[in-house]
């Protein structure tokens, strides 16, 4: 309980403009942003040219404030690793959608190169891997047809969060949560496999 007090006052620390909480921060949140990291590319080739390490420290500089903008107004834990999932999530889909730029009138058709393990969580009615742009294009669909599952995707499948820890970020329900996911865990299902994207398919 003392550890995750501490990560709230230093969110608090770092919104006030405190730029020595940063590097107090991401020792206390290393493991889980590393482990997050680790799960969009358990499905990569080992020589992929962006390494779990490299998309951690990528995304918290992001999160901590650069030239594009200030630092990100976190209010709790979950709250910043939800932040962290999103950001780690865009910088796949530009590293994926660069090396698509890089590949055009090479190779066509899914690559295993190019896939992520959809959830941290595995279910037997979801696809295990898809296209990085596959899945983006999926993602926003859901969001416009169903906003708060798809923030229950991004929390569950990409954050690792618990139930307990999404409804706190969104403020509802246990239940509202689960409801949330079956429905979107369908709706991907059935999106991404009318695509294709089969289960360990490249």
């Amino acid at each position: 309980m003392g550890q995750r007090t501490d990560v709230t006052v230093l969110l608090n620390e770092l919104a006030a403009g405190d730029a020595g909480a940063a590097d107090r921060l991401l020792p206390i949140l290393y493991d889980e942003l590393r482990a997050i990291a680790g799960a969009f590319f358990r499905h990569e080739r080992v020589d992929h040219t962006l390494q779990p390490t490299a998309l951690v420290n990528e995304a918290y500089l992001k999160l901590l404030g650069s030239s594009d903008g200030p630092p990100v107004q976190a209010t709790s834990r979950a709250h910043f690793l939800a932040l962290a999932a999103k950001v780690m999530r865009q910088l796949l889909i530009d590293h994926a959608r660069a090396r698509k730029t890089q590949k055009r009138g090479g190779q066509q058709g899914k690559r295993v190169s190019d896939t992520i393990a959809l959830a941290r969580t595995p279910s037997p009615d979801v696809p295990r891997e898809a296209s990085v742009l596959d899945l983006d294009e999926a993602m926003q669909e859901l969001a416009k047809a169903y906003p708060r599952a798809a923030r229950v995707v991004e929390l569950k499948f990409f954050g690792g969060l618990t139930a307990e820890e999404i409804g706190s970020v969104l403020g509802i329900g246990d239940a509202t949560v689960e409801r949330d996911w079956a429905l979107a865990r369908g709706w991907l299902n059935r999106r991404l496999h009318a695509d294709g994207a089969e289960p360990g398919k490249a």
